[in-house]
């Protein structure tokens, strides 16, 4: 598939016509809670693709945070009340959860960013209830990885997934979101933009292989 430079604007494009683009400019060192170990273990497979793929680092610490992304796996909304000194990370998060709640929501993703306007942290929460809790576990933790790595527009997925099935029924990144995410992280590029211009530039590098 030959993406466009509209065609890749359109993947950090916000609802108001804005540009907002941001990656990582430090090391992932993420922590998951609720899983169990085997689920563990397919999400870390899965940070560690990713990774790969895009050229970025994972490291076992955040100098500042510690864990600099979070995922949290539950059944009901209610439970992150429970979870200690959550609302100290996350701001008014009683209101958030009853936004969350009333829209049956069952993934929300809340970043913070550095003085560079990359990703300081990420907080990512999963409730694991309907279509979501029926997604294999590989499936899932790709999907989900993937989304955490850019700021990608509220609308870049919502109609189609960042995974593709192959015949044999193995699951994959759709090459040309695997292709955005190695153009974004190339060294030469800006960690944050705001202008539509930064999507030619993406283009550019987008030649490099789509395979994922």
């Amino acid at each position: 598939m030959t993406l466009t430079p509209e065609d890749v604007a359109a993947h950090f494009t916000r609802p108001d016509g804005t540009y907002q683009f941001a990656r990582w400019g430090r090391p992932i060192a993420p922590i998951v809670f609720g899983v169990q170990d085997e689920t563990l273990q397919t999400l870390k497979g899965a940070f560690e693709a990713v990774c790969a793929l895009s050229g970025h680092q994972m490291a076992e610490t955040d100098p500042e945070l510690g864990s600099n992304v979070m995922v949290f796996f539950f059944r009901e909304w209610d439970e992150l009340a429970e979870v200690p000194d959550l609302d100290k990370l996350i701001p008014d998060l009683a209101k958030l959860v009853s936004r969350l709640k009333a829209g049956e929501a069952s993934q929300y993703r809340a970043f913070r960013f550095d003085d560079t306007g990359a990703f300081q942290a990420c907080f990512v929460f999963l409730r694991m209830s309907g279509p979501l809790a029926k997604m294999p576990a590989e499936d899932l933790a790709l999907s989900q990885v993937v989304q955490l790595m850019l700021l990608w527009s509220e609308s870049a997925f919502a109609e189609t997934s960042p995974l593709a099935k192959l015949d044999g029924g193995k699951v994959i990144l759709r090459p040309e979101i695997g292709a955005i995410l190695r153009a974004a992280y190339d060294p030469v590029m800006p960690v944050a933009a705001q202008d539509a211009s930064h999507a030619l530039r993406l283009v550019a590098r987008l030649g490099r292989g789509t395979d994922a």
